[in-house]
């Protein structure tokens, strides 16, 4: 037990202490930003990263992810935060976590063994595109010092790792960030600042207790944001996962993850805070800076709160542009730039499904319905090739008096009009036999297919005889077949 809490905590302290400072001076302009678009006060996005970042270092389920206030929740909240409230938007974030936490306990997270490696590659294409084009705004009508600081930023973070000697001590994204910041301070440059962001809180959160009422009118009106929250939380979230794992190499736990978000979410609307879900952006900048276990989260989420609280007058003097040249890092090493060659060897069908998931995840800047397009997309192609896969073939017998079908492969709603015309029945034979100990039945379509087959034959005055059928289909076929059955028969063949 002791082993495996200080290979989770306390293994990669240097990487993970000057990680977690790096992402939290990432998130706290972030979290401003996010809370301005949720139309709520900048210290609520601010101190529900604090809570979510440190209680999910605790309770989730990957270690070295990023957990906080993030720009795909906070477009939920808009009409919420407008019709009612913050205080209904804290009870929302409440419901929110207990959504969560029940699709851990439910194991939802194993809904997404579903989500094929082309809609994942698609994902993380588009939050790439994503987080560039948030940067546009930053680089748009400025003064030629931004484009200065922005480039200088990326030199500084592609270029000190190379540094012989130092160039190993510090994360670069830290360094960017410290060097452009003193620049700015002693040159007195008019560019953008953190502090031109917002406000920061110049206090430590508190426990709030939403004050709405308790009734089923208050429930009404949260429980369809809190719904869409829970949903785009856990999917963001388990993406994310999925990336981390990849970029790690290593395996997470997702249900854990589930029930991780929805206590971190509790939290975060019990101390004033927003509800939140994984970062993509800023789980890379941890993983790329050295962050690698539970206690980079933890000092991200600390670290955050100290700075600005504490060191705000400091933080406020952070130019915009060492952000920047951050997150577009953060971008193009999130970029999936294989695919864009794999399109190449790739089949058509799956460069639709990846394609298709950048395309409405960007055109709609919402993940979740950018996903569920993959998603369906895959299905349907895979659905289809399946269905392709069926052979049926045949052979006379009894001196051509009898017919033998033998049927290979997967029958079931995509291919069960194909097996439906493969049989002739208008031949004139006194026997059918159907063998079927190649094929599969999956659903109540290839039932009702097989159904109007012997119906069809029994009519033309032909002995119908199946054999072969393993015992899955076998169970489905003697519970939903009704060819035995005259009145089902009828209904089933009524206006054929």
């Amino acid at each position: 037990m002791y082993e495996k809490m200080k290979l989770s905590w306390f293994s990669n302290l240097k990487g993970d202490t000057l990680a977690g400072i790096v992402v939290a001076l990432a998130l706290i302009p972030e979290a401003i930003a996010f809370s301005i678009i949720a139309g709520v006060d900048p210290k609520v996005g601010l101190y529900a990263s604090f809570a979510i970042c440190v209680i999910i270092a605790f309770t989730g389920g990957r270690s070295g992810m990023i957990s906080a206030a993030t720009g795909a929740m906070a477009l939920l909240m808009i009409t919420l935060v407008k019709e009612h409230g913050l205080e209904y938007l804290l009870a929302a974030t409440l419901l929110t976590g207990v959504f969560q936490i029940l699709a851990g306990y439910l194991r939802l997270a194993e809904l997404m063994r579903f989500v094929s490696r082309s809609v994942v590659t698609g994902f993380v294409n588009a939050l790439a595109i994503l987080i560039f084009m948030a940067q546009l705004p930053e680089l748009t009508d400025v003064t030629w010092h931004v484009y200065a600081m922005t480039l200088a930023g990326l030199a500084i973070i592609y270029g000190f790792p190379y540094l012989p000697k130092v160039g190993k001590l510090l994360p670069s994204p830290l360094v960017c960030i410290l060097v452009l910041t003193a620049v700015y301070m002693l040159t007195g440059m008019e560019i953008r600042s953190v502090g031109d962001m917002g406000e920061l809180p110049d206090s430590l959160p508190v426990f709030l207790w939403p004050e709405v009422p308790l009734n089923l009118e208050t429930l009404m009106i949260i429980l369809p944001t809190s719904l869409m929250l829970a949903v785009v939380g856990l999917l963001e979230s388990m993406m994310t996962a999925t990336i981390i794992d990849d970029l790690t190499d290593t395996q997470s736990d997702k249900n854990r993850e589930c029930k991780g978000q929805g206590i971190a979410n509790l939290g975060a609307g019990l101390l004033g805070g927003m509800a939140g879900c994984a970062m993509i952006g800023q789980s890379v900048i941890n993983i790329k800076s050295g962050g690698r276990r539970r206690m980079s989260t933890l000092i991200a989420g600390v670290a955050l709160l100290m700075m600005v609280v504490f060191l705000s007058d400091w933080v406020s003097q952070i130019p915009m542009a060492a952000l920047v040249a951050v997150m577009i890092m953060v971008a193009i090493g999130t970029f999936s730039w294989s695919s864009i060659k794999d399109l190449k060897k790739h089949p058509m069908s799956t460069n639709m499904v990846m394609v298709a998931t950048v395309v409405v995840t960007v055109g709609t800047h919402n993940l979740a319905i950018g996903v569920f397009v993959g998603v369906l997309l895959a299905a349907m192609n895979f659905a289809n090739k399946v269905g392709n896969i069926l052979y049926i073939g045949s052979e006379e017998a009894d001196e051509g008096n009898a017919r033998v079908y033998t049927v290979v492969g997967q029958v079931f709603f995509a291919s069960s009009e194909r097996f439906g015309n493969a049989f002739d029945f208008k031949e004139t034979v006194e026997k059918v036999t159907i063998d079927l100990s190649r094929a599969h039945f999956w659903d109540i379509t290839a039932v009702q297919a097989l159904d109007r087959i012997v119906i069809k034959f029994r009519r033309e005055g032909t002995e119908v005889e199946m054999i072969g059928l393993n015992e899955a289909s076998a169970t489905i076929v003697d519970r939903y077949a009704v060819h035995d059955d005259p009145e089902a028969v009828e209904k089933l063949m009524g206006g054929h």
